[in-house]
């Protein structure tokens, strides 16, 4: 049990210590933990909020079966192996399965007929029994390792935990109801494709120049709103990390991170590698590796690896849709930590990254529920595609997201090197497991319930896509979700304009109206550079020429604009060889109109297909086993 959770029980530090002390002095008696290594936990204790067992176990001073038989010997109970938990009769009780799952608790009958509880984690005993009807608060203790009791707790609630895990936002701010509706939504979208084509064929250039006039409109507000972002950003300078004072003695707390796998065998070795650099306390770091039931040759590659005490797996079972939210929701309730952190299979992160996320946490008021680190590539220099992938991902991530966020607009997060505070996550009801763009929904609805998002000091190298046809499929999806999170919260627009407010509102409008609308549309806008080398425009008949100028001028500008903001954010020391790529973006532009019909293909037809993004395409490379913070990330980005 941690400090946190004795305060929240009300009860005294000394509690703990006792418990602890008990276990810790069976062991030392035993000569099973030396003196020395003893006292050198009870230091580390001071400084993580965490039990004294967990602490001998991560440090390497005991093995988790020495553990569990000093517990056994504390509670004068035994040890209760998988078949024979499987075997004892289960007690009801009106305590939801996802408590039972995060304090590892099951309440059985035992061999003579007399209640029993069996634990995997004894020092959370205290507030599992809070949860516990009072004719179970004083019963019999039985001992069982973590793992062996959540695996049949998650076994025997089956069909309610994966039931739960696809439904866990609520249905207003989900996209899931549209499973029902597929065979009208598909009848109104065709309706409105054959319209669509009869009045261009009616009235072909009055539809062209409808659909330039929004071109262009949408143009003007987006290059508006980057303009914005690059000013708040500039003038902001270098955001420096959260140092807590030098007087603050406030243990760090228990953080899991999420580590969701789909057929990652090729990166799963090198995955283990870079988590192992990670430098906060093993004591207080919980792993999570999330794998779905029928994907064997992960979980089988998996099996082959020593994992360290403070990594694990857990399975999903299998079921619709089989999306990453869904995933992260089911093992959600397995964590232990009060901080959620997501990763991906193939980052890198800043070795003292959590630190950095734990600390920041700390002195951050309570509506700071999320915390978004920069994502940085690290096979730029593999092909022309990675290279301009890699100045796109600078751009967002060091400059136009840290400018919305001074700005004070909502901001849609990015997919991993997230960190969220675990109670509001969950009253949130994590993720929607039906929308395919996950965490861009989920930024905006932690706004529409008060909570805030920041930017955080770190960096998290991953792998860049590399492949044309990959990098489409991956962007479509992301379109998608960018189409399906618009539509969803746009159900009752005044409801969101009332929880937003004036301003977050009309940045959601332009942020998400304007990034699917440029992508469109953007064949459309290429036409502009006929009107500027002076050649016949389809227009012509219709607009003066004087208009189709005053939008080929306008074209122009935002692309100079876009150069710009490409150039200073490339401008460190680590991305400078990317400068001379900078004028080809605009080449790089067109995948994103195929993906974007892709995606509206997809939205109608398959809204919960996920196009699985392929890793491992470049280790080839040789991606670093962990960043190592270097200078001149901290001067550009954060």
């Amino acid at each position: 049990m941690g400090i946190s959770e004795l305060r929240q029980l009300g009860l005294s530090e000394d509690t703990a210590d006792m418990e602890a002390g008990a276990v810790e002095t069976d062991l030392v008696r035993r000569g099973t933990l030396a003196a020395r290594d003893a006292m050198l936990a009870r230091q580390v204790r001071r400084h993580c909020d965490a039990d004294m067992g967990r602490i001998l176990v991560a440090e390497g001073l005991v093995t988790k079966g020495d553990l569990l038989d000093a517990h056994v010997r504390r509670f004068r109970s035994r040890q209760v192996a998988a078949d024979e938990l499987a075997a004892l009769p289960p007690i009801a009780v009106d305590a939801a399965p996802q408590v039972l799952l995060r304090h590892a608790v099951f309440p059985v009958t035992d061999r003579d007929g007399q209640p029993a509880i069996v634990t995997g984690e004894p020092e959370a005993l205290a507030l599992a029994r809070a949860h516990l009807p009072e004719d179970l608060r004083q019963a019999r203790v039985l001992i069982a390792p973590r793992e062996v009791v959540q695996s049949h707790v998650a076994d025997h609630f089956d069909d309610i935990l994966t039931r739960a895990a696809q439904a866990r936002v609520p249905v207003i701010e989900s996209c899931r109801s549209w499973a029902q509706g597929h065979a009208r939504r598909l009848a109104l979208v065709t309706m409105a494709v054959i319209g669509l084509i009869a009045l261009t064929l009616v009235f072909p250039r009055a539809m062209l120049a409808l659909m330039m006039g929004w071109a262009v409109v949408t143009l003007a507000v987006s290059g508006v709103f980057k303009l914005l972002a690059f000013v708040a950003r500039m003038s902001e300078g270098p955001v420096a990390p959260v140092v807590p004072p030098a007087d603050d003695k406030t243990p760090l707390p228990r953080v899991s991170v999420l580590v969701p796998l789909f057929r990652e065998t090729e990166v799963a070795h090198a995955l283990v590698a870079r988590l192992t650099q990670l430098t906060y306390p093993k004591c207080l770091l919980d792993v999570v590796l999330v794998l779905e039931e029928e994907d064997a040759m992960t979980r089988a590659t998996l099996a082959q690896i020593d994992l360290p005490s403070w990594i694990r797996v857990v399975v999903v079972p299998d079921g619709q849709p089989r999306t990453k939210p869904r995933a992260m929701n089911y093992a959600l309730d397995f964590c232990e930590g009060d901080i959620i952190g997501i990763f991906d299979a193939e980052d890198a992160p800043e070795a003292d990254q959590i630190t950095r996320v734990a600390r920041h946490f700390q002195q951050a008021p309570p509506e700071v529920a999320c915390l978004q680190g920069a994502l940085d590539y690290y096979n730029p220099r593999q092909n022309w595609l990675a290279r301009c992938f890699t100045i796109e991902y600078a751009t967002w991530f060091r400059t136009i997201l840290p400018g919305m966020a001074r700005l004070g607009f909502a901001i849609p997060l990015g997919g991993t090197t997230l960190y969220f505070r675990r109670d509001a996550l969950e009253a949130l009801g994590g993720w929607d497991a039906h929308n395919v763009t996950e965490d861009a929904d989920l930024g905006f609805r932690l706004a529409r319930h008060g909570f805030r998002t920041e930017m955080v000091a770190t960096v998290t190298e991953e792998e860049a896509n590399c492949r044309p046809w990959a990098w489409v499929k991956q962007r479509s999806r992301w379109l998608k979700g960018y189409m399906t999170t618009y539509l969803v919260h746009m159900r009752r627009p005044g409801l969101l304009y009332r929880q937003l407010g004036a301003w977050k509102f009309w940045g959601f409008q332009a942020h998400f109206v304007t990034a699917v609308s440029q992508v469109m549309l953007a064949p459309l806008l290429w036409s502009c550079w006929l009107v500027f080398f002076g050649l016949p425009h389809p227009l012509d008949p219709v607009l003066p020429r004087a208009v189709m100028a005053v939008c080929a001028g306008l074209f122009v500008v935002i692309e100079a604009l876009n150069l710009t903001i490409y150039l200073s954010s490339v401008m460190g020391l680590k991305h400078r060889h990317l400068m001379v790529w900078v004028p080809t973006m605009h080449f790089y532009q067109p995948l994103g109109a195929i993906a974007a019909y892709k995606a509206l293909y997809e939205l109608v037809l398959k809204p919960f297909f996920w196009d699985k993004t392929a890793h491992g395409l470049s280790l080839d490379v040789a991606p670093p086993p962990a960043v190592k913070s270097p200078l001149d990330q901290r001067a550009q980005f954060p």
